[in-house]
């Protein structure tokens, strides 16, 4: 039977050679980048809870309708016809995190994810708060573990109903709060599953989610280059390691780097990863082990930085030019993007007013000798409220007929409405089988809209 391959020590970070779990509970290395990314924690945790409830002209700052297909972004709402409107969002959004990425590296992952933000700054600290610091096992007692598991809950039911409220909205929320669950078991099936999954991920899956189900760390292989901003061992000066102390002299014959081999870089690390074995793709950028090895190196008298923010060229000692394409590329077509988007926005009509041809036959011939042409007009409101809007039918050389059941169409906000119209054109407008006309659509306010559409005809 042929050998087999043993693995590394670490088939994942979070993955022992045997393929069991490997559980990690960081070491905290309070320094100065913990401090600031604590502040944004906190400020990102309360717009997270507050957006849903932050209200711009009238509507949320944010609501994500996905069974009324309505899209609502800091008061201005998106139908399901803003096809273009929402790719360019949508690639205005790709953008910018192309460009951040390329100045910055994962920035978003380590500061502002709500993954991040939720296990290293709620979670997390709850663990400690009843399991004690990592090591000190004699902590957990039953009652403990009840308590812990008890508050994961509140929080993650808490944490549940906040996410539901980007999508559903404050106000129907509230409904289904002060409701008894048997009265919308729907609604409520959806919270609690929504609540579990909650607790799966910050109780079991945890990092996992960034090194396995999170697509960002394998895009970052094309979305790098070597002059982004990465978190970075300078190598050149701390290598070769060694311990050092007054029992652990250096030897003049044996040159030594910055680096003592402490491994408390690797002890405070979220994802459990070395950061001396260079950019890797777990690596979430958080900078504990900035702040850890900063400590190292005030107690041992180095300066700091062996660890710090930097490219890889500056950590190789390479030129870093500051010219890259990219950060040419990126922000011309981000403001590309961003004003084709910001133009058709302010430009768009209250109404949409879209004709379309009728079903069955192109034209019919009258007793008369008329030719009439069944055409329908979609209409879309976009106001925030109800619109009486009128049709008529106008042609461009010669007078038009048009017949209706009923010419006055009446649309809720964010109504869609088909109307069928029959227009009947004398023969002599017609040239080579067509005729121009002109539909307007017209409300009491004294707006209007008015459509070319073309006739046909012998």
């Amino acid at each position: 039977m042929p050998d087999i391959l043993e693995s590394p020590e670490h088939v994942l970070s979070t993955l022992e050679r045997d393929g069991s779990r490997r559980w990690l509970y960081p070491r905290v290395s309070p320094g100065w980048y913990w401090r600031a990314r604590r502040v944004v924690g906190v400020l990102l945790i309360a717009l997270f809870v507050l957006l849903p409830h932050w209200r711009v002209g009238g509507k949320p700052a944010l609501l994500l309708d996905v069974l009324h297909r309505q899209f609502t972004f800091f008061g201005i709402t998106f139908l399901p016809t803003d096809t273009l409107l929402l790719a360019l969002l949508m690639v205005s959004v790709f953008l910018t995190v192309f460009l951040a990425t390329a100045l910055f590296g994962r920035v978003w992952c380590g500061w502002a994810c709500p993954q991040t933000v939720y296990m290293e700054f709620v979670y997390r600290p709850l663990e400690r708060l009843f399991d004690g610091a990592p090591g000190q096992s004699n902590r957990r007692s039953v009652v403990r573990q009840v308590a812990k598991y008890a508050t994961y809950l509140a929080i993650s039911a808490a944490l549940a109903h906040t996410f539901l409220a980007y999508f559903v909205g404050v106000d129907r929320l509230k409904v289904w709060l002060t409701q008894s669950p048997l009265e919308h078991t729907g609604p409520f099936a959806v919270m609690a599953i929504t609540t579990g999954l909650m607790m799966f991920d910050f109780c079991f899956f945890r990092e996992q989610l960034c090194l396995v189900a999170c697509p960002y760390g394998r895009f970052q292989s094309v979305l790098l280059d070597r002059g982004s901003l990465i978190v970075a061992y300078d190598r050149n000066r701390g290598e070769p390691r060694g311990k050092r102390g007054p029992s652990l002299p250096i030897l003049p014959d044996q040159p030594q780097g910055a680096c003592i081999d402490c491994g408390l870089c690797v002890r405070t690390c979220p994802t459990g990863i070395d950061i001396r074995d260079g950019l890797q793709m777990e690596c979430v950028h958080c900078t504990q082990c900035v702040d850890a090895c900063d400590e190292i190196m005030d107690r041992v008298g180095q300066p700091r930085g062996l660890i710090r923010y930097a490219s890889q060229n500056e950590v190789e000692g390479k030129p870093t030019g500051r010219f890259r394409a990219r950060l040419v590329v990126y922000p011309v077509l981000l403001l590309a993007a961003v004003g084709t988007l910001v133009g058709l926005i302010a430009t768009r009509s209250p109404v949409d007013v879209t004709v379309l041809r009728g079903q069955g036959m192109p034209f019919s011939v009258t007793e008369e000798g008329t030719i009439q042409n069944g055409l329908r007009v979609k209409l879309v409101n976009r106001l925030d409220r109800p619109v009486m809007l009128r049709i008529r039918v106008t042609g461009t050389r010669e007078p038009v007929e048009f017949d209706t059941q009923d010419t006055v169409v009446r649309l809720e906000v964010g109504g869609v409405a088909t109307q069928p119209v029959l227009v009947t054109a004398p023969r002599s407008l017609f040239v080579t089988g067509r005729a121009d006309a002109r539909i307007v659509v017209s409300d009491d306010t004294g707006w209007e809209r008015d459509v070319a559409c073309r006739l046909l005809g012998p």
